[in-house]
């Protein structure tokens, strides 16, 4: 008689890719820079291209810990850069409403 098939176990632990947050960081980069010029999107780019390196190297917990910054600093350029684009269109319209007026 045969014997019934036992599937293979299944590989004790495979690492997981570490998601680098490149694409956040670039759209925050080109937000920031059209925004109000800010270096906070150079700062994520930075640490989004630290991620690879580190975890090739075998530093799993730096390069969470550069993932986890990059994430931080492009949220940080994005609100920034948007808040001081609502600012200038908010002055922008108040300085053409008080041109308006002093004619």
């Amino acid at each position: 008689m045969s014997q019934p098939f036992n599937a293979p176990p299944p590989p004790l632990s495979t690492p997981a890719t570490i998601p680098n947050n490149m694409v956040m960081a670039i759209i925050a980069t080109v937000v920031s820079v059209m925004g109000c010029c800010l270096p906070h999107g150079l700062v994520s780019l930075m640490f989004a291209m630290q991620v690879g390196k580190k975890e090739a190297a075998g530093d799993i917990e730096g390069a969470k810990n550069a993932a986890k910054q990059a994430k931080m600093w492009a949220w940080i350029s994005i609100i920034a850069g948007a808040l001081c684009l609502v600012l200038s269109l908010i002055f922008g319209v108040f300085a053409g409403i008080m041109s308006a007026i002093s004619r």
